[in-house]
This record gives structure tokens, sequence and C-alpha cells, in this order.
């Protein structure tokens, strides 16, 4: 598949994702059973798992968009910017950020930095993807739907360059 001057092959196909999807929702759901739960997905590339996420889960949440940005194209930029803070009601209660990829960590920093300044009563990481040769974090992700390796990937609310999110499955880059 083309996406702009890329070629991409399929990595993961749908149904894939779906069990997934499904098998974090139910470590979700037992994990978090009885509390008061804020879901922090963030925008744009976690929407699509988010959204399937949520509707699998067995406990009732709030739904609260943040969305903070480093990739341009297919690199970081080394600069993470906030154009939606999280909410300032999470004070006391317990907030799951949900992430498309983490990868060196970068943005999640910041990230875990303005969450905790709102005092939550906890914060735990729900990444779809993980990166672990490329993590340079000092925090846990607590819940990773895949560990993956270092390639590129698109589809499933990944882009590359604004393109490619919104296909049901996850390519990745042919090198």
């Amino acid at each position: 598949m083309k996406i702009k001057d890329k070629q991409f092959r399929i990595y993961i196909p749908e149904a894939e994702i779906q069990a997934i999807v499904k098998d974090v929702a139910l470590q979700v759901s037992r994990d978090y059973q009885g509390r008061d739960i804020v879901v922090c997905p963030i925008l744009t590339g976690a929407f699509m798992f988010a959204s399937d996420l949520v509707k699998q889960l067995s406990i009732p949440c709030e739904v609260s968009f943040v969305r903070y940005a480093s990739y341009s194209g297919m690199s970081s930029t080394g600069t993470v910017r906030c154009m939606l803070p999280f909410p300032p009601d999470i004070e006391g209660r317990d907030v799951l950020i949900v992430e498309d990829v983490v990868d060196s960590g970068l943005s999640m920093r910041h990230m875990l930095a303005a969450v905790h300044a709102l005092r939550p009563a906890s914060v735990r990481i729900c990444s779809l993807f993980f990166k672990p040769g490329a993590f340079k974090g000092d925090y846990k992700v607590d819940y990773i739907g895949r560990n993956i390796g270092n390639e590129f990937i698109v589809g499933y609310g990944l882009d590359y360059d604004e393109q490619g999110r919104t296909l049901k499955e996850i390519y990745v880059l042919n090198q």
C-alpha cells in the first residue's frame, strides 16, 4: 500500500488488533473495578484504540481527550507541544492515559508531569504498542497491547504525515 511517497505492507490484521484490545480491556476492567476512572486518550493517534477500548470495558468511565504532539512526518521533533491539556477536575480521581504507541517516551514524560500537577489519586498508562528498544523513560507503561520493534507503523489511528489513520489494520514501512 502506498501512502504519500512511502510503501507499506500489512503488519497486524484487524482481527488481531481487536483481540489485543479485548485483552487489554479485561485487564483494565479488573484493575479498576469499583473505582472512579477518567480515561484520557491522547489525540490524535489513540482515538481508534481508545474508542474500541472503552466499548470493551466492563466498568463505567469518563472520557476526556488530551492532545500532545512531538512528531512531524516520520520522526520526533524533540519538542513536545500541548494543544489540549488534561481536565482540571481530575484531582483525587484515577487517570488512565491511553496512547497509540510509546517509543522514546519523551511525550509521555511531559504528559505525566502535567497530569501529576493536577493531583489525581493515581495515574496509569495504557498503550496499544510499546517499543522497548527505543524507550528512554523512567516510568512504567502499565498496560501494553503488544511490544514491537523500532519499525515505523501506520493505520488504526497512527499516521504518516497525517495520512493512513483510518486504516483498519496496522501497516509497516517497507524497507
